[in-house]
């Protein structure tokens, strides 16, 4: 496959149970590949938090928002597509009596409360816990500088072996791999390419505006931030490394968003770390897979309209390529034989 510039396109997503979700503006779809082998999809519109507010469009400010939004759609997304798999389980007591409990709302009681648990443990292990561990060489080293450093490190460390961990589940493979179909749609797309599986097999499962690069820039900046942000009490560095949260998110977003629109030398090497561990984060796909996620990605995203403004692409031009390496590859197999 020739390479092309890319362009950006807009369109992001991520991996579900057995499928994917794709987004495109205020308008997602959620493909899935069901248990008798059929795909699913649903398509609807989530404007998000503060829909229509300035907010949303002020630089740092808006990459809290987004940040939210993304959370609260990935939930609702992950159990729409669990839901394909528990249709057989019976509703148990605790249902019920959310149930009745909610007013019929316990559903979004449970995603709620599961989303704020998950938000707690992720403070817990990624920003609490590499500081206390980094405490532990205090007696040891006493410059401040580079346990700011040492602590950004340890987080690193464990943001790895908890992505290794977790990759050891079957279905977190899975997962995985799904994500690579995700990236690999894309960029597909956004390198002027028309949305088959056999284009979007020889593409790249990485992509810089993926949420795993978006985690490692939080990493990044919350070094630098803390490096230069210092306070003496112990209790006031964990509560300030809390309160700094929504700040951290907002500059990481501004680097991923430049991520996404720009390819020269410095956003290269800024991406380059995430890229890398995206190789753990992504798998390469099968040919189903790339179908669920084509599934979501035309549910959404008019690609033959993109590539033709942006690659000058014609429909009629690439079915006629295609018929010619279809000619070239039963006369090379010919020639095989022969």
């Amino acid at each position: 496959m020739a390479k092309r510039k890319g362009c950006y396109s807009g369109i992001g997503g991520q991996a579900v149970l057995e499928g994917v979700m794709m987004k495109n503006g205020d308008k997602y779809a959620v493909a899935v590949r069901k248990p008798d082998g059929g795909i699913d999809f649903d398509v609807e519109n989530y404007p998000g938090v503060l829909a229509g507010s300035g907010l949303k469009k002020v630089p740092l400010i808006r990459g809290v928002f987004n940040f939210v939004d993304s959370m609260i759609l990935g939930t609702r997304c992950l159990n729409y597509s669990a839901g394909f798999y528990e249709e057989d389980e019976e509703e148990s007591g605790l249902d019920k009596a959310l149930d009745q409990v909610s007013g019929g709302n316990a559903e979004k009681v449970l995603t709620t409360f599961v989303t704020i648990l998950s938000v707690a443990a992720a403070v817990g292990i990624f920003i609490v816990l590499p500081y206390f561990l980094s405490g532990l060489l205090k007696g040891y080293i006493r410059n401040a500088s580079l346990m700011a450093i040492i602590e950004g490190a340890i987080r690193i460390v464990i943001f790895i072996l908890y992505i290794l961990a977790i990759s050891l589940m079957k279905d977190i493979r899975r997962l995985f791999m799904y994500h690579g179909a995700e990236h690999k749609c894309i960029n597909c797309i956004e390198h002027g390419r028309p949305l088959t599986v056999r284009n979007v097999k020889r593409c790249s499962r990485q992509h810089r505006r993926c949420g795993t690069s978006f985690l490692f820039f939080v990493f990044i900046v919350s070094i630098v931030l803390f490096f230069f942000i210092r306070v003496d009490n112990t209790l006031e560095k964990v509560v300030l490394r809390i309160l700094l949260i929504p700040v951290v998110a907002g500059i990481s977003y501004e680097i991923i968003r430049l991520a996404g629109r720009s390819n020269n030398i410095l956003v290269r090497i800024l991406s380059a770390p995430g890229m890398l561990v995206q190789k753990l984060t992504t798998r390469e796909p099968d040919e189903q897979m790339i179908q669920v996620a084509i599934a979501a990605v035309e549910a959404v995203f008019d690609w033959k309209t993109f590539l033709n403004e942006k690659f000058g692409y014609v429909e009629e031009q690439e079915e006629n390529r295609q018929d010619e390496d279809l000619q070239e590859s039963a006369q090379a197999g010919q020639r095989d034989n022969g």
